[in-house]
């Protein structure tokens, strides 16, 4: 992912408000990020326990997206649907989003299960290990658990405006 600045980010927003846009909190450390390593952006609100943000390119712009879920986890061995890592208590959450358009503000939304801390581009590469769950051994190259990762994610995007 090539680096973005605050202003892509809150203008890359599909399913809230411009003003809502403007009031999120973007993360301070944007230039520290390691870009060359990550497909989408992810963090989670620091105010707002339960509230989480991502940002990935998309058709040649961002698409930026608000996520909810419940914080606790269920204790359950979980595994996330963008990078297929397994993790244990609160490591993978149902994150679920707003759709876009008239359908999100009728109130539709869409889910899938993912990393919590949203790092699914890190553990795709090995750069970060689950704190208690695991990679499963696979016969991919790096290049294919890439793609899978990019794939997944523009998946759940798609759905999100259909």
């Amino acid at each position: 992912m090539e680096p973005v600045t605050e202003r892509d980010i809150r203008s890359s927003f599909i399913n809230c408000s411009k003003g809502d846009a403007k009031r999120l909190p973007v993360p301070r450390d944007l230039d520290a990020r390691p870009w060359g390593d990550l497909d989408f952006l992810g963090w989670s609100d620091p105010s707002l326990p339960g509230r989480c943000y991502l940002v990935a390119p998309r058709d040649d712009r961002l698409v930026g997206v608000a996520l909810r879920y419940e914080t606790g986890g269920s204790g359950r061995t979980q595994m996330c649907a963008i990078c297929l890592t397994s993790h244990t208590g609160g490591g993978v959450s149902l994150l679920t989003a707003h759709k876009a358009g008239e359908s999100g503000r009728r109130g539709n939304s869409i889910g899938t299960y993912m990393c919590t801390d949203l790092a699914c581009s890190l553990y795709a590469r090995g750069k970060k290990k689950p704190a208690l769950g695991s990679r499963y051994r696979e016969d991919l190259t790096l290049e294919e658990k890439i793609d899978r990762v990019v794939d997944n994610m523009n998946a759940f995007l798609t759905r999100l405006h259909a």
